[in-house]
Parts: structure tokens; C-alpha cells; sequence
């Protein structure tokens, strides 16, 4: 369950706390990614607020990247970006092994192995 709460007395509108409360949480990975976020309708009647509210909350943070909607499957807190380091990596494994005729299956297979003995 994702607990937002509503503060009246702070001068932010309440869809700028939803917004705020949903960023600030994944970022300290309190709401890691893939976490299914409740639907806007659901939310909007948890919170006693207008359902056009938290969709402009939810839109804002897709804006942003911190969740990503998959139709009707809901919204998910998304994967933060890779390090640029670790994509420059990720495409030269890529293109190495494509270099030395791999697949993908042998190269995830490689590198789950480096994974686990790392």
C-alpha cells in the first residue's frame, strides 16, 4: 500500500504533495521501482481529492520519469536510468560479443555469471 497524506495547512496544492510525496519516495527507494501505484480513481478517494488531481500528479511524475503507465496493467514506479558509465559498458559487452558471434542468450548467460562471482 502506498500511503500519501494530505497536509490542508501547506501552501502546495495537493496535487504538488501527491507529486512530491511519490518522487521523494522513490528516489529514497521507500517505493522501489516496480511498485504498483493505486489507480488514479482509487488514490483520489483515499485522499478525499478530485480525480483530475492525482492525474495531473501521475502525469507529472511520467513527465519526469519517476513512473511509467502501462495501459490498463496500472502505474509502476520506474527503474531509475543506468549510470551513463554502466550503458557505455553495457554496449561495448553488446558489441563485443556481437563481434565474436555470441547471442543474447550467451552474453546474458556470461554476464549473469560475472554477476554472481563479482
Amino acid at each position: 500500500m502506498v500511503d500519501i497524506v494530505l497536509d490542508p495547512s501547506l501552501p502546495e496544492p495537493p496535487f504538488e504533495q501527491v507529486r512530491s510525496q511519490v518522487a521523494r519516495r522513490a528516489a529514497s527507494g521507500d517505493l522501489p521501482a516496480g511498485t504498483k501505484l493505486p489507480t488514479v480513481r482509487a488514490l483520489a478517494t483515499q485522499l478525499g481529492i478530485a480525480v483530475n488531481t492525482v492525474a495531473r500528479a501521475y502525469k507529472e511524475l511520467e513527465a519526469d520519469g519517476v513512473v511509467v503507465t502501462e495501459g490498463r496493467r496500472g502505474t509502476f514506479v520506474a527503474a531509475p536510468d543506468a549510470p551513463a558509465d554502466v550503458e557505455a559498458v553495457a554496449a561495448d559487452l553488446a558489441a563485443s560479443a556481437r563481434r565474436a558471434g555470441l547471442t543474447l542468450a550467451q552474453t546474458q548467460r556470461l554476464l549473469g555469471d560475472a554477476w554472481t562471482s563479482a
